[in-house]
Order: structure tokens, then C-alpha cells, then sequence
């Protein structure tokens, strides 16, 4: 009998115990075959395990185990896969958004919409875990917001380290406001990266190559403050909501992120430090022409801004600028 069993991206990566952008550049490769429901990609038993299988250097056929054995003699199976491959091919590839930021879920909306013959996938990740994936070749439209401590400017400086000799284009997505999540009241008095060298604040941190932490990071040392010396610094969550979520419980001081989780999960004040922007990066290859004229024509228009707008915290000034190219 076939196993029915199906899996997310998220669930392969723990199986096999790599990233999920490791996974989604195996769908994108066709190595994983997919499909999906709804937004939500989904892998099933048999090609995982056809996939191991082929990893391994085993052929599918030349196993006994009954999952495999249902994809080798199986035409009707055979057949379904054809018909998912001239799907996908008529559908376009895949294109790897990477990102935290709700702006990105409606980017994606939108270029499902175009006719560009890509299909948008969602990838939770830091800024720096995004740049290193572009850099490997797992991911596509990475979003970005690190900040160089030295120069005060955001994204450009690691940008141009990491692809030296590769042409990108940077396109501006949003500008918002980063800073303080503290307990209601305010009751330490936190006004300023300064502030963090007192005593007796406990703080929850983001994870390594989160543009918060990164920012948290670059003010310590401008400002001269040993992370050791920071209670709480290697308590870390991995997403704005879940830093302020613990501020708002009682479990922390004070945590580093933008204004609009501290709406979301109310119970908290928040401490605006520092305007940073968020920007989106692309490679600039010929067969990426035209969804990335597609998304630089998105973020242009009138229904995206006006959609992005209503969300709180958002500066649109600059959306759709061409901040930097190569």
C-alpha cells in the first residue's frame, strides 16, 4: 500500500538535519518533487524517500521496501508525476523569499499574480542566514536589515564584502523603527543604548545573524559594553514577537526590535532608538530579469503602497529606490 504520509519543508529539514533553505534549494532544483495546498508546499513519503535513496546511490528499483517498490512499478504514479512536472514547468520555477517582515507574505501575493513564470516560496530567516543563502545559491529575493555600526548605513557594507564580483541590485522595501521593548512604565528608565551597561537589567536576545541582533551587538561595542556583562544575552528567541512576548510576561528587562511587535502583543512599552531600512536583495542574472522587474514594478505601484500602508510603523518614503547596484 502507498504511504500517504506528506511533509513540510520545515519537517524534511528536521529529518534530515539540514537548514530549510536547504531544502527549499532542493525543491527549487526539482531534486524533492512538490506540490502544493493552498500557499503551504508539501513533500510526499515516496520522493523523500526516493530522494534518500538516490542520495545514497540506490536506485529506487533496485529496493524491496514497499514505498519504493509503489514509485518504481506504479505507471499511474509515474504518470501523476509527469503531469505534476508539466505543472511545474508551465507554472514557472520557484523563487525563495527570505524574511520575517508581514511586508514580504504581501509581496509575494503579488508577484504570484504577475506573469512572470515564478512561483514565490516563503523562508523564515535572519538578514545574515539570507545573505549567506543568496551567496550559496539556496535563496532569491533576500530582505536585509544590518546595520554597519561604523559607517551608521544599513545592508550596503556586508553586501558588497560578501558578493564581491557578482552584480546585484538593492531595492528599498520599508523603513521602520527599531528599538527598546520594555515592561510598561518603563520601570528601569531605558532610553538609550547607554542604558544597557546599568545594573541589574536582565535582557532576551534574538539569534546570531538577526538584523536586531546585530544591531544590539554593533551598539555594545560602539558604546564600549562586554556582552558578558549583559544579563540574559545568550537567552535568545527567534523572532520579534517572541522577545517581546517574554518582556511583556516579566522574563526580561528589555529586548531589541521593531515597533510593531510590541503592538502585536501588547503589554509592553516600546523605545524608538533608530530609523532602520529594510531592503531587499537580488542577483542580477538574465534568467532573474523579469521577476525583478516585476518586483521593483510591485513595490512601485499604487496597491502595494497603499496596502503596506495601513500597517503601523511603516515608512514608505523610499519604497521601490534603488539604493545600490553592481
Amino acid at each position: 500500500m502507498l504511504d500517504e504520509t506528506s511533509y513540510t519543508p520545515e519537517e524534511i529539514a528536521a529529518l534530515l538535519k539540514i537548514s530549510k533553505l536547504k531544502v527549499y534549494d532542493l525543491i527549487k532544483k526539482g531534486e524533492i518533487p512538490s506540490y502544493r495546498v493552498g500557499k503551504q508546499m508539501r513533500v510526499d513519503s515516496s520522493d523523500l524517500e526516493a530522494y534518500k535513496l538516490q542520495s545514497k546511490g540506490v536506485h529506487a528499483k533496485h529496493t524491496e521496501k514497499p514505498i519504493a517498490s509503489a514509485i518504481s512499478t506504479s505507471s499511474e504514479h509515474a504518470t501523476a508525476g509527469r503531469q505534476d512536472a508539466h505543472l511545474d514547468a508551465a507554472r514557472g520555477r520557484s523563487v525563495i523569499i527570505t524574511g520575517q517582515d508581514i511586508s514580504l507574505d504581501i509581496l509575494a501575493k503579488y508577484l504570484e499574480r504577475q506573469a512572470t513564470g515564478a512561483r514565490p516560496l516563503r523562508s523564515y530567516v535572519g538578514s545574515m542566514e539570507s545573505l549567506i543563502s543568496m551567496y550559496q545559491g539556496e535563496s532569491d529575493i533576500v530582505s536585509t536589515h544590518l546595520l554597519d555600526g561604523d559607517t551608521g548605513e544599513y545592508n550596503i557594507p556586508y553586501i558588497r564584502k560578501l558578493f564581491v564580483g557578482q552584480p546585484v541590485v538593492v531595492v528599498n522595501l520599508l523603513s521602520r523603527s527599531a528599538g527598546f521593548y520594555v515592561q510598561k512604565g518603563n520601570p528601569h528608565k531605558l532610553q538609550s543604548w547607554a542604558d544597557l551597561g546599568k545594573t541589574g537589567i536582565r535582557l532576551v536576545n534574538r539569534e546570531r545573524g538577526s538584523g536586531a541582533r546585530v544591531l544590539l551587538d554593533e551598539q555594545l561595542r560602539l558604546h564600549d559594553i562586554r556582552p558578558s556583562k549583559v544579563a540574559g544575552y545568550s537567552d535568545e528567541e527567534n523572532s520579534h514577537i517572541a522577545v517581546a512576548g517574554k518582556v511583556a510576561a516579566g522574563e526580561a528587562d528589555v529586548g531589541v526590535g521593531i515597533e510593531k511587535a510590541a503592538q502585536i502583543v501588547g503589554g509592553v512599552d516600546f523605545v524608538p532608538l533608530i530609523q532602520e531600512r529594510y531592503d531587499l536583495v537580488m542577483l542580477k542574472r538574465p534568467e532573474n530579469r523579469n521577476w525583478i522587474e516585476a518586483v521593483i514594478a510591485i513595490l512601485r505601484s499604487e496597491s502595494f503602497r497603499n496596502e503596506l500602508a495601513v500597517i503601523h510603523g511603516y515608512d514608505l518614503s523610499r519604497t521601490g529606490e534603488i539604493v545600490y547596484e553592481s
